[in-house]
């Protein structure tokens, strides 16, 4: 093999390191990109929320028809947790964060409108 022909193969090789060096970098870009975006909104909807004022009834019946399944009628917990104390272990701004984004499985992730979310904090923050 001539020494012309291995000194290609190796920029070849090299090429090929610093492609793929570039794709993931892009790919952690669009990532964090996405993530930063993602984080703003959450944000803006979480300040929104908070600004609202809840009803406890209205919150009974958004838990009544979307949580009974997992934290019971009662929200003493079943697959999820008692939700009794949620409120003295975790920030409103947490809840919202984990009701949003379901961030400890296997509780989902719900689209809720502020006004309901605020509705369902209520309610939350009204179980002794």
């Amino acid at each position: 093999m001539s020494t012309s022909s291995s000194s290609a193969a190796e920029k070849n090789l090299i090429m090929k390191f610093w492609k793929q060096i570039f794709i993931l970098f892009l790919i952690l870009l669009i990532c964090l990109t996405l993530f930063y975006f993602n984080q703003e909104e959450n944000n803006a909807y979480i300040l929104k929320t908070l600004e609202l004022s809840g009803s406890v009834n209205e919150g009974d019946t958004l838990f009544k028809m979307n949580c009974v399944g997992c934290h019971g009628i009662t929200a003493r917990g079943l697959v999820g947790p008692d939700l009794h104390s949620i409120t003295q272990r975790l920030s409103d701004k947490q809840i919202i964060k984990q009701i949003i984004e379901g961030l400890t499985p296997p509780m989902p992730s719900f689209e809720i409108n502020p006004q309901n979310m605020s509705n369902l904090l209520t309610y939350l923050h009204s179980l002794k």
